[in-house]
């Protein structure tokens, strides 16, 4: 189970709830509810992870207070 820091925001351009994991470099998600960006953004979370580690690339060790867990 890996905890990371999420951050979610509204976006006028997007016009959409944006949730980016910022210890994970383009980790982000959006969905029309923060609920939705957040559920989004676990799934991306568990992809990054399982794609660094095929590739061989280090994942950062979580530094954030608020946690979710992917």
């Amino acid at each position: 189970m890996t905890k990371c820091e999420v951050i979610i925001y509204w976006s006028d351009e997007d016009e959409a709830f944006v949730a980016e994991a910022p210890e994970l470099p383009g980790c982000a998600a959006h969905g029309s509810t923060q609920q939705e960006a957040l559920a989004h953004a676990q799934e991306v979370i568990r992809l990054w992870i399982e794609t660094a580690k095929e590739f061989g690339d280090s994942v950062p060790s979580p530094k954030g207070r608020r946690l979710i867990f992917a």
